[in-house]
């Protein structure tokens, strides 16, 4: 095994952990139709990880972290809408990330448009689970669009924050931690 591929692993888990304590250590729950949404940090550090390590390890360690939070906090029955998310997210992520050709000319606003497609991503793909989290439980379809609809404040907030703090925390990963790691 070559010792970046091992060094990726490595960090693939570390970033699965981060990202699990991202979402554990800070929560404020918001009131919601369906399920029990929060203001949270896991997508945010989620967004950075596929940024750092690329789709494959950036995804992977998104689906841990944001699933095995859902598994060992009450939300068991859905936890596979998170990986899912966390799926989509990572590869929108990359998708947009490798098109504004961040690598060849960085520029702050190329991640500012990384983070906006991630913020866009995830209010939809939220959407989408919670019409199907709300026909888990036995609403009507044209009911469950509204429900869902009506629980987005949290993950607007996220995706705001989101869009916020990604662009500047990699910049500032990339000038210290990034340069000694050379990934």
């Amino acid at each position: 095994m070559k010792i970046n591929q091992l060094r990726k692993i490595i960090l693939t888990g570390l970033c699965a952990a981060i990202i699990f304590v991202g979402v554990s250590l800070f929560r404020i729950p918001i009131p919601a139709l369906v399920g029990r949404p929060f203001i949270h940090f896991g997508n945010t550090f989620a967004v950075l990880t596929v940024l750092i390590l690329g789709f494959r390890y950036g995804a992977v360690a998104a689906m841990i972290g944001l699933g095995l939070f859902d598994l060992l906090n009450g939300y068991a029955a859905t936890a596979w809408l998170t990986v899912l998310e966390a799926l989509v997210l990572a590869a929108v992520v990359a998708v947009v990330f490798k098109g504004v050709n961040y690598q060849q000319k960085p520029r702050v606003l190329k991640l500012y448009a990384v983070s906006l497609a991630a913020g866009l991503i995830k209010l939809l793909t939220s959407w989408l689970s919670g019409i199907v989290e709300s026909m888990m439980v036995g609403t009507s379809f044209s009911v469950a669009v509204i429900r869902a609809f009506l629980s987005l404040p949290a993950t607007l907030i996220n995706s705001i924050v989101l869009f916020l703090v990604v662009p500047l925390l990699y910049v500032a990963l990339a000038k210290t931690v990034l340069q000694r790691l050379k990934i």
